[in-house]
């Protein structure tokens, strides 16, 4: 990640964010990329399967399953922050690199940032509510059955009523990483992460508020993050500003900011109709499945997120080597990253296999859902694997501009697996819905590669036609 707030070091200044781009070991730069962003993103995972064994002391599958059935809602949370997080964060970082030159577009980054905040707090407002109100149909639309109903309308609601802090948090956690700042982002997530867990004794074992107090946990830890982002950006940010005054609807905010998110909330959208139709055909096989399935994808998360932080924080690596046409780095930099990709995900799956029986049995008590549970996790894990080469080969794709195979790759996953999980449950019942996953993330894992050997003239006639001038270039349309 690029430090866009400092003055642009040369290239051979060891210990530079530019010297690991350019000319750092590659092992290294990996390093320095990588690991904030992975570390970043196993909060997350993190997050969900302490939620999942608080509710799993609680011994009732219907409240697992009602935690599962939820997932669409904070799914949408994310897309509503990253929406306005992750299009604002882009023109922040483009903005304070412009300011080097020119310090009159300082005063463009407090309205970019104002309007990202305050913007992702009043559509929060306005889909929390709508959703408060139409808590019903939408619990019947998660799939929730007559057992898990009430459990399920409870920790939705809940859910709801916090959207505009869950949205905030996700939106700030993107100012913050445009300034460069991954430790701080680290620091806060880390910090939300440990809130969660001190929330989740006092509500579920404490005062015994069940999936209400998940849900509950859940949102006042958010409610530290954003009290962390919001404090650091006022005490150490010199342009970012989350006033309100500086709130704006100005074309020249609102185009870029969106223009940019749009494209986020269209893939967490295929995410959310995968979740909703996963649910609506395991419902129906009754809670034990769906909550063996919220614990294994909670568990394959761990190494899923690893995998992701070294895919998308190589992305910038790529960019750079191919920007300024070195072939060599370019494919030191692809073999490193799959070696490590490979390995994450290989040594964790055969470590959680080995111990599944024991790792399992901390979430779920009934031996017949224990035993599908062992089904599910195996599935998921091969998933994981195959996901992690098509991440990479996506983020090929995106540092080396080839702008229809990156958009290809990041929809036909959704596209796919609707049709793919309703023939498996009607072709093979229960085993079909289980592995229609592992099928379609191989599948589309299949088109990458044969993607990958279409594009291969371009991609090489791009390196050849390389330079120096043409790696910023590069790196920062990687970026934004």
């Amino acid at each position: 990640m690029r430090t866009t707030t400092s003055s642009p070091a040369p290239a051979d200044a060891p210990g530079t964010d530019r010297w690991f781009l350019s000319t750092a070991p590659v092992v290294s730069a990996l390093v320095h990329l990588c690991v904030p962003m992975a570390a970043a993103m196993i909060v997350g995972a993190i997050y969900n399967v302490v939620n999942a064994g608080f509710i799993g002391s609680l011994h009732d599958d219907a409240l697992l399953a009602a935690v599962t059935l939820g997932s669409p809602v904070l799914a949408l949370v994310m897309a509503i922050g990253n929406v306005f997080g992750v299009g604002g964060g882009a023109l922040v970082s483009r903005l304070l690199g412009a300011a080097e030159r020119d310090g009159a577009r300082t005063g463009e980054i407090r309205r970019v940032s104002a309007f990202a905040l305050w913007g992702t707090v009043g559509v929060g407002v306005l889909v929390g509510g709508a959703g408060l109100l139409l808590l019903d149909p939408l619990v019947s639309l998660l799939g929730a059955d007559q057992a898990a109903r009430h459990a399920t309308t409870t920790f939705v609601g809940v859910l709801l009523a916090g959207v505009p802090v869950l949205a905030a948090a996700v939106c700030l956690e993107q100012l913050v990483r445009a300034e460069g700042a991954a430790r701080q982002v680290m620091t806060g997530l880390i910090a939300s992460t440990v809130a969660n867990v001190l929330f989740d004794v006092l509500f579920i074992l404490v005062l015994h508020r069940g999936v209400a107090g998940a849900a509950l946990a859940v949102t006042l830890a958010n409610a530290v993050t954003v009290t962390y982002f919001a404090v650091w950006l006022a005490r150490n940010s010199t342009h970012v500003s989350l006033a309100p005054r500086w709130f704006t609807l100005s074309p020249s905010v609102l185009k870029p900011v969106l223009g940019v998110g749009i494209g986020t909330l269209l893939q967490s959208a295929f995410l959310i109709v995968t979740a909703l139709v996963l649910n609506n055909l395991a419902a129906d096989y009754g809670d034990g499945p769906l909550a063996a399935m919220g614990v294994a994808v909670r568990i394959a998360q761990m190494p899923e997120f690893l995998v992701m932080g070294v895919t998308l924080g190589v992305l910038p690596l790529l960019a750079y080597a191919y920007g300024k046409g070195d072939r060599a780095r370019l494919t030191a930099a692809l073999r490193a990253s799959a070696v490590a990709v490979g390995g994450v995900a290989v040594l964790f799956s055969a470590v959680v296999l080995l111990f599944r029986d024991s790792l399992l049995a901390v979430f779920l008590t009934d031996r017949a859902v224990l035993a599908l549970g062992v089904t599910v996790l195996a599935a998921q894990l091969t998933a994981m694997i195959a996901n992690g080469f098509t991440g990479l080969i996506t983020s090929l794709f995106q540092a080396t501009g080839q702008a229809l195979p990156a958009t290809i790759m990041s929809v036909t996953q959704g596209v796919l697996f609707v049709p793919v999980v309703l023939l498996g449950d009607l072709w093979f019942g229960l085993p079909g819905i289980i592995w229609a996953l592992t099928v379609t993330e191989v599948a589309v894992l299949g088109a990458g590669a044969v993607l990958l050997l279409t594009t291969r003239r371009a991609i090489g006639q791009g390196l050849a036609d390389g330079s120096p001038e043409r790696a910023e270039e590069a790196l920062a349309m990687a970026e934004g």
